[in-house]
């Protein structure tokens, strides 16, 4: 039921000066593989078969040179000269690089995360959809994504992916009030940014959500923030008029990129796990 999924990437990457100066931190490599390939390949076991890129106007010749080179170009030329030369691995790498249907919005101002939602409402009709955000990947049996689409397939309701972390680290990440309804299910009852003290629960929010066309209604009647519109502002309005929110907690481990330091410590995590 899951078909389509939404990946903002109009952010400029100054948090990974001097790397994304020339390089989109969506291609910054992780392991083998650049950032956005991994966001690709947990979409696609999902089930997602159309990819929704949000880019900023700046980034238009950027989405042209990297991902459509990367994900729908033909590498005719370049694959008939590995078949001359034997390269056996290196062509098999190639033919891995998943092939994808596509769209592209552009988010004209930098205007938060629920605006840059809000400009792919126009390609997502009366379906549910995923918001996959390039600063979060997962590693385990079960990507995050396929979890809150199994979820999903059970509860009928927006879904939010919880990550279970010490409540000393929460202070950096929106974190959800909760109640448990089943297992690993809960109810959102609010949601708090980056509390300072005393966090409502022991999740954090990571960036990956299961929402339904619902949400642009409320996006539309959110008020901006210090010139932003926030999906979480959105999602407290829905709960706040009554409309059931769900949070799943995840199981596997959280891959953070949103940041030098915490894409460091990802690029080292899945290095080990191919050294050792």
């Amino acid at each position: 039921m899951v078909k389509k999924a939404i990946l903002p990437i109009a952010g400029l990457g100054t948090r990974f000066f001097p790397l994304s100066k020339t390089l989109p931190k969506e291609f910054l490599p992780l392991d083998s593989k650049p950032v956005i390939h991994y966001v690709v390949e947990e979409a696609i076991q999902a089930g997602v078969k159309e990819f929704i890129f949000v880019i900023s106007p700046e980034k238009k010749e950027i989405f042209r040179k990297y991902i459509l080179e990367y994900f729908v170009k033909e590498k005719g030329k370049l694959m008939k000269i590995l078949k001359e030369r034997k390269k056996e691995e290196a062509i098999s790498i190639l033919k891995s690089i998943p092939k994808i249907k596509w769209k592209v919005v552009v988010q004209k101002e930098p205007k938060g995360d629920g605006d840059a939602i809000l400009r792919a409402e126009k390609f997502i009709k009366k379906e549910p959809f995923l918001v996959l955000f390039g600063d979060d990947l997962s590693f385990g049996k079960k990507c995050f994504p396929l979890q809150l689409v199994e979820a999903y397939e059970k509860y009928k309701k927006p879904i939010l992916c919880l990550y279970r972390m010490p409540k000393k680290a929460l202070s950096d990440y929106g974190v959800p009030k909760v109640k448990r309804i089943r297992g690993k299910v809960y109810r959102i009852l609010d949601i708090v940014e980056k509390p300072k003290e005393n966090p409502p629960s022991s999740f954090a929010l990571v960036g990956n959500y299961l929402l339904t066309p619902e949400i642009f209604k409320f996006l539309k009647k959110t008020p901006f923030f210090k010139g932003e519109l926030i999906l979480a502002n959105a999602l407290r309005k829905m709960i706040e008029e009554g409309k059931e929110i769900l949070g799943l907690e995840v199981s596997g481990k959280w891959l953070e990129c949103g940041d030098l330091k915490k894409w460091m410590k990802s690029f080292l995590f899945l290095a080990r796990k191919r050294v050792i």
